[in-house]
C-alpha cells in the first residue's frame, strides 16, 4: 500500500501474517521477473531489477525464489508469464481518490477483481484521467532511522542526497521518506549507499498533489478497501490521497 505515508510506514513495521506474507512474496517475485524481462538479468546494468531484488531481500523472500525469478525474466530459464501493467482509477469512501496498479497476464480478470473489490467496499470506478491528475510520479526511498544499532538522522540523509537530486526528506517517526524525480532515483539511492546509509526500498511511486482529510470511521473504510484490493493477486500497488491526524492514526493502530 502506498498513499498516506504514516500509514504505509505503520504497516511496513508490523509483522505480516503467513497468508498475506505469501501474497507479498508473490508480488515481489513478479516485480523481479518483469524488471529482468524489461532490462535484462544483470543487476549491475539494470537498476530497476537491483531495487526489486533489494526490496525482496528486505522482505525476507527466499533467495532461491529471487534467483528463479531473475532467470525466468531474463530468459535464462523456462516459464514465466507475459505480464502487462494496467492502471485503474476510482473513488473510495469520503471521496478519497484511488490509483490501482495491476501487473497481470489477464486483463479481463484484473478488471473484474478490481471492480468487485471497489463496489463491495464503498468505492466506484472512474474514467481514465479523472483521478490520475491528482497524483504525480516520484521516486521514493524509505530509510530506517535505526539499522543494526546505528542511527540515521534527517541531516545525514540531506547531506548525502540533496546534491544527487533529492527534493525533500520527510520524518515519518521511525523512518524517513526521501522524495525525488523518478529520473534521479538511482542517483539518490547510490548517494545514500555511498554515504553508508541503509535503505529499505527505492522505487517509483505516485504521490498525491492534494489530499482528503478523513476521520476515524472514514479511515477505517478506506483502509478496508485498500486491504481488499491488495488481497488480489492482480494488484501490485494501491495509491490513495487520504490524510489523517495523528490521533486518527493512533486509533487505527489500536484496531490492528
Amino acid at each position: 500500500m502506498s498513499g498516506h505515508s504514516k500509514w504505509a510506514t505503520t504497516k511496513h513495521q508490523k509483522a505480516v501474517v503467513d497468508a498475506r506474507r505469501g501474497k507479498m512474496f508473490a508480488k515481489l517475485v513478479k516485480n523481479i521477473e518483469v524488471a529482468a524481462r524489461t532490462g535484462g538479468a544483470d543487476l549491475t546494468g539494470n537498476p530497476t531489477l537491483f531495487d526489486a531484488v533489494q526490496k525482496a531481500k528486505k522482505s525476507s523472500v527466499p533467495i532461491d525464489n529471487i534467483n528463479r525469478a531473475v532467470k525466468r525474466g531474463g530468459g535464462l530459464d523456462v516459464g514465466g508469464a507475459d505480464y502487462i501493467t494496467i492502471m485503474y482509477e476510482g473513488y473510495g469512501p469520503a471521496g478519497v481518490a484511488f490509483l490501482i496498479e495491476c501487473l497481470t497476464d489477464n486483463r479481463n480478470r484484473a478488471a473484474m477483481e478490481v471492480r468487485t473489490a471497489m463496489t463491495r467496499n464503498g468505492g466506484t470506478m472512474a474514467e481514465p484521467g479523472s483521478v490520475s491528475y491528482m497524483f504525480h510520479r516520484k521516486g521514493v526511498i524509505m530509510v530506517p532511522a535505526e539499522h543494526d544499532g546505528a542511527t540515521t538522522t534527517e541531516d545525514d540523509i540531506l547531506v548525502a542526497a540533496l546534491d544527487a537530486g533529492a527534493d525533500e526528506v520527510n520524518d515519518l517517526d521511525g523512518s524517513f521518506e526521501v522524495v525525488c524525480e523518478p529520473t534521479d532515483l538511482v542517483a539518490v539511492r547510490t548517494a545514500l549507499q555511498t554515504a553508508g546509509i541503509e535503505y529499505d526500498s527505492a522505487e517509483a511511486s505516485f504521490l498525491p498533489t492534494v489530499t482528503v482529510e478523513v476521520d476515524v470511521n472514514a479511515a477505517r473504510k478506506v483502509i478496508h478497501l485498500i486491504d481488499s484490493l491488495e488481497d488480489s493477486d492482480e494488484v501490485q500497488n494501491v495509491f490513495a490521497n487520504f490524510d489523517a491526524a495523528d490521533d486518527v492514526m493512533a486509533q487505527l493502530d489500536q484496531d490492528e
